[in-house]
C-alpha cells in the first residue's frame, strides 16, 4: 500500500519538531530530578531587578581558568555544531569540523568538572550533562567510523541539544555566571 501526500504531512511535521520536542522534556526532566519549582523559579526572575544589556565581560574576566576554558570551547562548540547541522553531510569539510567539535565537547565536559560554583567542592546535578558527554561524544564517533549514519546523527544530535542547548539554558539561570554577563 503506498502513502498519499497527506499521510506524510504530520510525519514531517513531527520530524520538524522533534528537536524542539527534546530539549523541552529533556529541561523538564533536569527540572524534576533537580527539584527546581518552575512557578519558584518564574517568582525569582520577576522579583529580580534585571535588564538585557550589551555584555558585560568583566565576570568572565574574573572568573576562574576553567570557566574561561569551558566558556571558549562550549562557544566554539556551538558555532562548529550550528555549522554541521546546516552544512552537508559526510563531505571531508565535515568529517574534520566534527573531529573539532567532538574535541570541543570533550574539552568543555572535562573542564566542566572543575566548575563546582553550584554545589561548592562538590558535584551537582548539571555535572550529570558532562558524564553523558563524556559517554556519547566517543559513541558518535564510533557510529560515524562504522557508518551507522542513523545511530550517528541521533547520538550527535542529543549531545547537540542536551549538552549545549539544555545545559547551556541552566547557564543562564539567575545568579549564574552568564545572567551576570548578559542580564546582572
Amino acid at each position: 500500500m503506498s502513502q498519499t501526500a497527506d499521510s506524510t504531512k504530520p510525519r514531517a511535521a513531527w520530524r520538524m519538531l522533534r528537536p524542539l520536542a527534546f530539549v523541552a522534556g529533556t529541561a523538564a526532566l533536569t527540572l524534576l530530578l533537580a527539584r527546581i519549582d518552575p512557578r519558584r523559579l518564574a517568582q525569582t526572575i520577576a522579583g529580580l531587578d534585571w535588564r538585557p544589556h550589551a555584555p558585560d565581560l568583566r565576570p568572565l574576566l574574573t572568573a576562574s581558568p576553567a570557566i574561561q576554558v569551558h566558556v571558549i570551547v562550549v562557544l566554539a562548540a556551538l558555532a562548529v555544531g550550528l555549522y554541521l547541522l546546516a552544512g552537508p553531510k559526510g563531505r571531508l569539510a565535515h568529517r574534520v569540523l566534527g573531529w573539532a567539535w567532538a574535541v570541543f565537547m570533550l574539552t568543555g565536559a572535562v573542564s566542566s568538572l572543575f566548575i563546582r560554583s553550584i554545589s561548592p567542592g562538590g558535584f551537582s546535578f548539571i555535572h550529570l550533562f558532562s558524564v553523558v558527554a563524556l559517554i556519547f561524544v566517543p559513541l558518535g564517533l564510533y557510529y560515524a567510523r562504522r557508518h551507522n549514519v542513523r545511530g550517528h546523527r541521533s547520538t550527535m544530535l542529543g549531545l547537540f541539544n542536551g549538552g549545549l542547548l539544555v545545559a547551556g539554558a541552566f547557564a543562564f539561570l539567575p545568579g549564574r555566571l552568564m545572567w551576570q554577563v548578559f542580564f546582572g
